[in-house]
């Protein structure tokens, strides 16, 4: 029985239409990552379309579970590890 097995080297071509400055700044942007305008552009697109699939993830739980959900984030932050945030230097204070 024959078998098929698919592989990761089976592509397809995309074509997209780009303005000017657009496609030189994607350009510019592909070679500060050293890598092609299609490497770079793939990256980016499959960097979205998971962000947007997992915007769209639903979290289902049970009255019980929402209202200590709801507490839990009613209460100010506080702890040693908050304390300990908060004194740490921020990189964007002179």
């Amino acid at each position: 029985m024959p078998t098929h097995t698919t592989t990761d080297t089976q592509t397809r071509a995309v074509n997209l239409r780009v303005r000017i400055e657009t496609r030189a700044l994607i350009d510019r942007a592909a070679k500060a990552h050293g890598k092609t305008r299609s490497d770079f552009m793939i990256d980016a697109a499959r960097r979205a379309a998971e962000d947007a699939l997992l915007d769209q993830t639903l979290v289902r739980v049970d009255q019980k579970t929402y209202d200590h959900f709801l507490k839990v984030l009613d209460q100010p932050p506080s702890g040693e590890g908050f304390e300990r945030l908060m004194k740490a230097h921020k990189p964007w204070a002179l």
